[in-house]
């Protein structure tokens, strides 16, 4: 007993020690210059290590981390890689506090200590997992990408699926639109287009493919969103166009020359058109969280003359999209009257990817002054409207000057992640930024790595993020086998 006593407290003196800052320290009023930039965040209660670089001048380098509870730690070296044992045991001591980064540089024999850098850490969890499709930011060909499962409480990644399982050069083949049925991954979808195309739905263990371009139809699934509840599924139908201009800013506009919506029901293989106006361009549905609604975004394209694809090529910037919700009954599975929710053409603005919160208060979007494909613009940002005040509002807290795009809420609405371009204008990556009761963000944070310098190296774009509560069970050789099999077609 008195050897193990006496073993416990050199191992907690020597923890003290390690966690001291260089003695003598020349001390600085201005925080340092770290990338990521992880200062004045709020962060999860079960994040994965805030890896950093320490980008200041200097022959040697310490971080000592620290809270009002639990025990400090150091680490030395430019990049900061945090003990993950040790940064779990202290965001969970200091939940609902704050945690600091104190960094000391040593120039010319001196240290130097920076001002400390201090986050909150929120009571909150963020859901388990992330999923999103890692590709190449191309523009015409379906090179290598993946779509991958990111553990948040750590670095742990697994692939779901890769198209090099099923790679021919010849052909190409892109996987794409990812999608889960109320944050669980026992109900999933994806689509596979070019090489053995078709879409790939998982129901509690029964895994198909299916070709969901019914007799009549304008396309396959496009845009897909599980009903909260129901066995049942939206999709967008669309008729998607690239154009490339020379003059600009964007040089890349991705239109829809036709879009509808329609129900499928994967127990009956029946679909059902639900929106499909010759006047009108519906697309991006998404379910409202209690079941009892949908919504979608429209566009009025009457005063476009011709309406062919060599017009919309010329009028892309009067493509203007508005948010709209049709009422829901699932108990006969019948639809009502819809209405508009947003009306963003009547200040030349498109709005696109309704997101209710899961408590159903607020409706979160992007806008731009035109299109449906925001990934691509740069005035891209975040909204957030009110369903209660009605009061609308850009997400400043949030935005940037690059395009914000695709986001999702966690499961608790206390967390919402974002695609960004803020970095480089090129790549999207993922900002995560907690939502308070009260409708506020606070300043978003990037997706966290093992290897902080790892975006820098990485040239691959991640986009679609979709959290769960759980992680996908399914390996990647089950769904590799079912999409080498023939699609079944869907029925009218």
């Amino acid at each position: 007993m008195k050897r193990s006593y006496t073993c416990l407290l050199l191992t907690l003196l020597l923890g003290f020690a390690c966690s001291r800052p260089p003695q003598g320290a020349l001390p600085a009023e201005t925080a340092p210059l770290i990338s990521p930039d992880y200062s004045g965040v709020t962060i999860p209660c079960n994040i994965a290590p805030l890896n950093f670089r320490i980008e200041e001048h200097g022959s040697s380098f310490r971080c000592v981390v620290s809270g009002d509870a639990g025990v400090p730690f150091s680490v030395s070296g430019r990049d900061v890689r945090l003990p993950e044992k040790k940064w779990k045991a202290l965001l969970e001591a200091n939940r609902g506090g704050e945690i600091r980064f104190e960094v000391f540089v040593k120039r010319d024999g001196i240290w130097h200590a920076f001002a400390p850098v201090s986050n909150r850490v929120a009571e909150e969890p963020v859901d388990g997992y992330l999923t999103y499709r890692l590709i190449e930011p191309t523009y015409g060909m379906a090179g290598r990408m993946s779509i991958v499962q990111r553990e948040l409480s750590s670095f742990r990644e697994k692939e779901v699926f890769n198209n090099q399982l099923d790679y021919d050069r010849s052909a190409g083949q892109c996987i794409n639109c990812h999608s889960f049925q109320n944050w669980h991954t026992s109900r999933m979808q994806f689509h596979v287009r070019q090489k053995d195309g078709g879409t790939i739905i998982a129901r509690d263990g029964d895994i198909r493919k299916l070709n969901l371009k019914a007799e009549g139809f304008l396309s396959a699934g496009v845009y897909p969103s599980w009903h909260p509840t129901e066995d049942l599924l939206a999709y967008s139908l669309n008729s998607t166009k690239q154009y490339f201009y020379a003059k600009g800013v964007d040089k890349t506009e991705v239109i829809d020359a036709a879009s509808d919506i329609m129900l499928y029901d994967p127990e009956t293989n029946k679909a059902t058109l639900i929106a499909a106006d010759s006047l009108q361009y519906e697309t991006f549905p998404y379910w409202a969280p209690d079941g009892k609604s949908l919504y979608y975004c429209v566009a009025d394209v009457s005063g476009i003359p011709g309406r062919s694809e060599i017009r919309f090529g010329v009028h892309y910037d009067e493509l203007h999209y508005n948010l709209m919700q049709v009422p829901f009954n699932p108990d006969d599975r019948s639809f009502g009257e819809p209405g508009t929710v947003f009306d963003a053409a009547a200040s030349g603005q498109s709005a696109t990817f309704p997101r209710e919160s899961p408590d159903g208060r607020y409706l979160l979007f992007t806008l731009a002054s035109f299109g449906q494909f925001h990934i691509w613009h740069r005035d891209a940002d975040l909204w957030l409207a009110d369903l209660s005040s009605g009061e609308v509002r850009p997400l400043a807290e949030v935005n940037s000057d690059s395009s914000e795009s695709y986001h999702s809420w966690s499961s608790n609405g206390r967390w919402i992640v974002f695609s960004s371009r803020r970095d480089d204008d090129t790549h999207t990556r993922f900002y995560l930024a907690y939502f308070d009761p009260e409708g506020n963000a606070r300043k978003p944070f990037l997706l966290p790595q093992r290897d902080p310098g790892r975006y820098a190296r990485q040239y691959q774009s991640y986009n679609i993020p979709e959290f769960t509560v759980e992680p996908v069970t399914i390996s990647p050789k089950r769904f590799l086998k079912t999409v080498r099999q023939p699609a079944v077609i869907a029925e009218r």
